[in-house]
């Protein structure tokens, strides 16, 4: 696609015409229709819980102190202050309000339930598995989230969609350090990582309702519900070890339940309820078939944000990531239905490669293995191949999660 058509495409959803993109699909049902909530607490990791539909809960703690923070003026001392915490055991800053620290010494606490044993064959499944599943955060996941609707909209209309390269960094951080060694403990970044992320989204929710524009398509009246955080993780956990099973990765029982309290320690360190929490991946399964699957849907913000994200790739090592070959991945990743909801064209020559070259790529790469060291050397390079692509997008500079003040600009 080229320049001129991508931007024709912006120039339509600002305009309010952009429904003529996709036609008649993306308005003959809801966005977010999905059946009525019934996945049963007692297959969470608390056991059980009240019941309620995550749809219509948020996070009553994070939210009301960051709008205050927001309402006093005071996010850019905030924000100032949290760029020096950046390691798990650090001491908060001084010079936060009362509120906020107090809400955040609470929020870095790991759950009692935390096993650092698991956490620990976690990282060693990471050292094995590592191109994989960077493979599929970006190719699977990165692209899904373009065909969930609540979301697509939620990051078009709020800051970060006005820049994506810094949204994806962001992202990116997320996706790089829940696979560093001890991303739990002192010396890591991910509880960090986590805490500064719920702070984001508290701000997201009080300010996103402000915009115009995105309440002229929403079919919520807050958004980043428990329920589209959930779908978000759906779409990373439960949909990477999905692919993993397709893939034939053979990964063991140990391997399987590290990598899933990996993700459920997460889940529960961005503020989300306990009692919506799998406990299992079979219950993960069930979950992710009420939530994830029916809300699927094209949106036109959806179709441009995938458009961006594909050109945004092809910046990366002088341009051999090309949208084609990126569109033709994400293809045979994500299956032809979601492809042309992102309106991916068809790739006559790379479409056919992947399924030729894939299959055999992971045969070969299972067959070192076995070798001495060669986990370790894998490690190493994938290690290489995820701080080139953390340098590219935030050239050089430490990447900073930050509150924002506002909504995007049209």
């Amino acid at each position: 696609m080229d320049k001129l058509t991508r931007l024709t495409r912006r120039n339509m959803l600002k305009t309010g015409g952009a429904l003529g993109v996709l036609g008649a699909v993306s308005v003959a049902a809801p966005a977010y229709a999905r059946p009525a909530w019934t996945w049963s607490a007692k297959d969470s990791v608390a056991g059980s819980g009240a019941g309620a539909d995550p749809q219509y809960v948020w996070d009553e703690e994070a939210d009301p102190v960051v709008a205050g923070v927001i309402d006093r003026g005071e996010v850019d001392k905030v924000n100032a202050a949290l760029r020096t915490w950046t390691t798990n055991g650090q001491d908060l800053p001084s010079g936060l309000p009362a509120d906020l620290k107090d809400f955040m010494e609470k929020a870095r606490r790991l759950p009692s339930w935390a096993n650092q044993s698991k956490l620990n064959t976690a990282l060693d499944f990471y050292e094995r598995r590592g191109t994989y599943l960077g493979v599929l955060y970006g190719m699977a996941s990165g692209m899904m989230s373009t065909c969930i609707p609540r979301e697509a909209r939620a990051v078009y209309y709020s800051k970060g969609g006005a820049d994506m390269k810094d949204r994806i960094k962001k992202t990116a951080k997320l996706g790089y350090d829940i696979g560093t060694e001890g991303a739990y403990k002192p010396a890591g970044e991910m509880i960090v990582t986590c805490v500064k992320t719920r702070l984001v989204h508290a701000a997201v929710r009080h300010l996103l309702p402000r915009s115009p524009q995105w309440t002229a398509v929403t079919d919520e009246d807050i958004p980043i519900s428990q329920a589209d955080i959930m779908v978000t993780w759906h779409s990373l956990a439960t949909t990477v070890m999905k692919k993993l099973g397709a893939w034939k990765v053979p990964v063991g029982s140990a391997d399987s339940a590290a990598y899933l309290h990996l993700w459920q320690i997460t889940a529960h360190m961005l503020g989300v309820r306990d009692e919506y929490i799998p406990d299992s991946w079979d219950a993960a399964n069930a979950q992710a078939e009420q939530v994830l699957d029916p809300v699927l849907k094209p949106t036109p913000e959806g179709v441009d944000l995938a458009d961006i994200l594909l050109h945004l790739g092809s910046e990366i090592d002088g341009g051999i990531l090309t949208p084609h070959l990126l569109g033709a991945f994400t293809r045979y990743t994500l299956g032809d239905k979601l492809a042309d909801w992102m309106q991916i064209p068809r790739e006559p020559v790379w479409d056919p490669t992947f399924k030729q070259f894939w299959p055999a790529f992971i045969k070969a790469k299972e067959f070192s293995l076995a070798f001495p060291g060669s986990p370790q050397l894998n490690w190493t390079f994938d290690e290489l191949l995820r701080q080139a692509v953390l340098l590219f997008l935030d050239e050089g500079r430490q990447i900073s999660i930050e509150i924002p003040t506002g909504n995007r600009s049209f």
